[in-house]
């Protein structure tokens, strides 16, 4: 088969390094791709949300499958719009990914089928959700409506940081206009979290291992919240029970009520838990993979995903065998200087030629005109360390993250304690 994958970050090179491990696959493409994945695929210099390129592209090359990665070209049709031309995508339709791309409708959702989340209001102008932030007291979670590339959520430790943030989203569209237009305020809920990914193709919800994100930018969960600092599978120290829980609560009831809707969910569903004193509940949900927790899924999978994705498209997911590794895998992300906030762009990295044992994923990278990998994102790399259990996996990713340099570069030191505690 002929494969097309849509995306540029380090979700992306983990879900073409899988597939590049596939018998069943002739050629693989990548658009755009980045500096580490034009070692597997061949990149086509055609971005995400051009889908008139995208779908001549797939026409001229022949290509079986386009597999859509990231959230925005999702939730804007890209799959309905290659449906169109009758090539085979792999994703959510549009009013299916709507549960990621509003999360005023993923609450309604959710509070319609009694599915367990957070209190919330939601608003679409100004005044009103000011009036009614006024009246709740701090710590409080403030949502700006859409995408938002994972940084459109504040949890405020104080009322003026909320109404701060509240401010940002709405009056100076911090986010976009779309993005900021309506506003989820919702309660503040304490406990574990857990990144719950499912393979689903309507129906059939088959879960993938459990792992655990960071999101804010320093250790000991400090400073603002990022795409994710890093991430750990499996959760020894979350029982699976939580984890039966949180399908059976949550991420099943979720998959029905879409069908009800008429919004089959066909691709991941990422459920963003808590685990609360009073049981699991929903924080988000995702239309497709997370970002970095598929760079320490992915490596755990022992079958082809290619035939994953297949039996999604055709309806037989609950036929198709899917195995595990018992191997830990602990994900290091080395960002460049200044992210979350403003940060340069093309600086050279040395040291990749050193790594020992760790995969990496080349998150936000380039290749110069001298061929030099160099940096061109915010999260630059993914460092995978696998190994017998959690200590094991953190020991080599953060050995082969000390051994890759580039100016100003930076990264938690605490990935997966929460596990060692």
């Amino acid at each position: 088969m002929r494969v097309l994958v849509i995306g540029r970050g380090g979700r992306e090179h983990a879900i073409v390094w899988a597939l590049s491990k596939s018998p069943k696959i002739s050629k693989l493409f990548c658009a755009p791709g980045n500096g580490g994945i034009a070692g597997l695929a061949e990149c086509v210099p055609i971005i995400e949300l051009q889908f008139d390129e995208i779908s001549t592209f797939a026409k001229e090359q022949a290509i079986d499958l386009v597999m859509v990665a990231p959230d925005d070209p999702l939730a804007a049709g890209l799959v309905d719009h290659l449906e169109s031309k009758g090539i085979a995508a792999f994703g959510p339709r549009a009013n299916a990914a709507i549960i990621e791309g509003s999360k005023v409708f993923m609450k309604q959702l959710l509070k319609k089928y009694s599915i367990p989340t957070a209190a919330y209001e939601s608003f679409d102008a100004y005044e009103p959700a000011l009036a009614y932030l006024r009246s709740q007291t701090a710590p409080i979670v403030i949502k700006a409506d859409g995408l938002a590339a994972g940084k459109g959520v504040t949890v405020a430790q104080t009322m003026e940081e909320a109404e701060a943030a509240l401010k940002d989203i709405m009056v100076g569209q911090v986010f976009g206009a779309s993005a900021g237009a309506s506003v989820v305020i919702e309660e503040f809920l304490t406990g574990q979290e857990m990144s719950l990914l499912a393979f689903v193709d309507g129906s059939t919800v088959r879960l993938m291992v459990p792992s655990q994100d960071h999101k804010p930018v320093f250790d000991n969960d400090k400073g603002p919240n990022t795409g994710g600092m890093g991430t750990y599978s499996p959760l020894p120290h979350i029982p699976e029970s939580i984890v039966q829980e949180a399908l059976v609560n949550i991420v099943q009831p979720t998959a029905d009520a879409m069908v009800a809707e008429g919004r089959p969910f066909k691709g991941v569903l990422y459920a963003g838990l808590i685990l609360t004193p009073n049981g699991v509940k929903t924080i988000e949900f995702n239309a497709r993979f997370g970002d970095p927790e598929t760079q320490v899924i992915l490596p755990r999978l022992k079958t082809d995903l290619l035939d994953i994705f297949l039996a999604i498209n055709n309806g037989t997911l609950a036929e198709q065998p899917i195995e595990w590794s018992e191997q830990a895998a602990v994900c290091v992300i080395v960002a460049s200087p200044g992210y979350p906030g403003p940060y340069p762009k093309g600086l050279p990295i040395t040291g990749l030629d050193q790594v020992q044992d760790a995969l990496v994923f080349h998150a936000g990278t380039a290749v110069d005109e001298n061929g030099q990998i160099v940096t061109n994102g915010g999260r630059v790399l993914g460092i995978t360390g696998l190994g017998k259990d959690i200590v094991e996996a953190r020991q080599k990713a953060y050995a082969d993250a000390d051994r890759i340099h580039f100016e100003g570069k930076h990264y938690r030191t605490d990935i997966a304690m929460k596990a060692l505690r």
